[in-house]
């Protein structure tokens, strides 16, 4: 989403005004269905502006939070046998990355392939074009000899784009739990809808976080230094910004569930008081102790992630673990 802050409030030169220019945005129109709806919710793609992306950096480096360091260690211990699976036979191969972030875990295998002469384009697809351009901008420098093409927006809109760009086999990158961002029914949709975006034999590298301890899970969505709230606050800061909102953050208060039985971690954002909130030209109004639903961070067990990858039409081959055995990368080929 190109960020519209710096859009004047005179007309431009071809007459669009910034009032209009925000209400014809997605994410205007995203935000005021999702704060239309009952229960309110808001949906967690656009948590990742500048300010978002900062916050979940910290956020990745704080004590509680373990999805990333688990799965550091799963691509810092386990390269080579990840990166013999992705080689397969040594045909040429491009290798797509959903939701790239900063590839802090998948430089590990991007610099263990050029080590070992692997044929292969790497395309980062985010929809943060904050990202992408560090992406493009730093790798070839950390990682010289690569070849990268990074693709800002959509998911599936991108992998089309990356389709367009070769005929070459597909390796697909979903890393760091993010389909647990989606209910089950809609991560089964996900999942049906890029296997047909691939072809047979094309691959996937899907991340998942297992069942544990409930403690843990909690803490990690709770942090003592309060980066989790931060980073859920953030999104109300960017719809202030951004489309002239005009939130008073310090009226919202962050709580997040557990439900170890369905493995379903939400959180919500919960208003302290009654209040209504301008957004450009609409006005939201919230009753005392009324939540926003802002992210789900399913957990899984084994057996359910291999019913996922069989329902979507692929065929799950293998699975890597930390050394706690809290986290998995999965490879899942396509049938």
């Amino acid at each position: 989403m190109k960020n519209i802050e710096n859009i004047q409030a005179v007309p431009t030169a071809i007459g669009i005004t910034r009032p209009e220019k925000i209400k014809s945005s997605q994410f205007y129109a995203d935000v005021i269905t999702g704060l239309s709806a009952q229960p309110k919710y808001l949906n967690s793609k656009y948590f990742y502006d500048a300010v978002g992306d900062k916050l979940f950096q910290d956020l990745m480096s704080c004590g509680e939070y373990y999805p990333t360091n688990c799965e550091l260690e799963i691509f810092g211990e386990k390269t080579a046998e990840i990166c013999r699976a992705i080689i397969g036979n040594g045909d040429a191969f491009d290798l797509i990355e959903l939701g790239a972030g900063d590839a802090t875990k998948s430089a590990y295998l991007l610099a263990y392939l050029l080590e070992n002469n692997a044929d292969f384009t790497y395309l980062p697809i985010d929809i943060s074009d904050n990202v992408i351009s560090y992406l493009n901008i730093t790798l070839p420098v950390t990682l010289p000899g690569i070849k990268i093409k990074g693709l800002n927006g959509e998911y599936f809109e991108m992998l089309e784009t990356a389709a367009a760009v070769s005929n070459k086999r597909k390796v697909v990158m979903f890393l760091g739990s993010n389909i647990g961002n989606m209910e089950h029914d809609d991560a089964v949709g996900f999942c049906r809808n890029m296997r047909a975006h691939l072809s047979e034999g094309d691959m996937l590298l899907i991340g998942f976080d297992l069942k544990k301890n409930p403690k843990t899970i909690l803490a990690a969505y709770n942090d003592k230094e309060g980066i989790t709230k931060k980073f859920n606050l953030n999104l109300l800061e960017r719809i202030n910004r951004e489309l002239d909102g005009n939130f008073d953050v310090t009226k919202f208060e962050h709580y997040p569930t557990y439900d170890p039985e369905n493995g379903a971690c939400k959180s919500y954002l919960v208003s302290t008081c009654g209040q209504e909130v301008n957004i450009g030209p609409a006005t939201v109004r919230f009753l005392k102790d009324e939540y926003i639903f802002m992210e789900i961070s399913q957990k899984f067990s084994i057996g359910q992630t291999d019913e996922m990858a069989i329902s979507s039409g692929f065929k799950p081959v293998d699975h890597f673990f930390d050394s706690r055995e809290w986290f998995t990368d999965a490879i899942w080929i396509a049938e």
